[in-house]
């Protein structure tokens, strides 16, 4: 099981905690998350990503082991650290402003 923590917007969305756990078939990406996120949390689909391209929403970015893997492709497996549970995949919501 993986753990996810959620940012506020996306968590009163789905009508969960913080922190929500997913079962990952096979190897464990970002978008293996993200899916396995997709499929358990319905009203999460198209927040994270964009519906046709699957592609990062702007506004969004993915920490692991607190390192900003946004712009890694999606394909990327996750570290040990992640896969065993230890540290969570952090999907948060990004600032912007003036």
């Amino acid at each position: 099981m993986i753990r996810v923590m959620l940012p506020a917007h996306l968590r009163n969305l789905a009508n969960t905690g913080s922190e929500v756990t997913v079962a990952i078939q096979g190897q464990a990406t970002i978008a293996s998350v993200l899916d396995a996120l997709e499929n358990q949390y319905p009203v999460l689909r198209g927040t994270l990503r964009d519906y046709a391209t699957q592609e990062r929403r702007a506004f969004v970015r993915f920490f692991v082991c607190s390192e900003d893997w946004s712009h890694l492709p999606a394909g990327t497996p996750l570290p040990d650290e992640i896969t065993s549970g230890k540290e969570p995949f952090m999907v948060i919501g990004a600032i912007a402003g003036g």
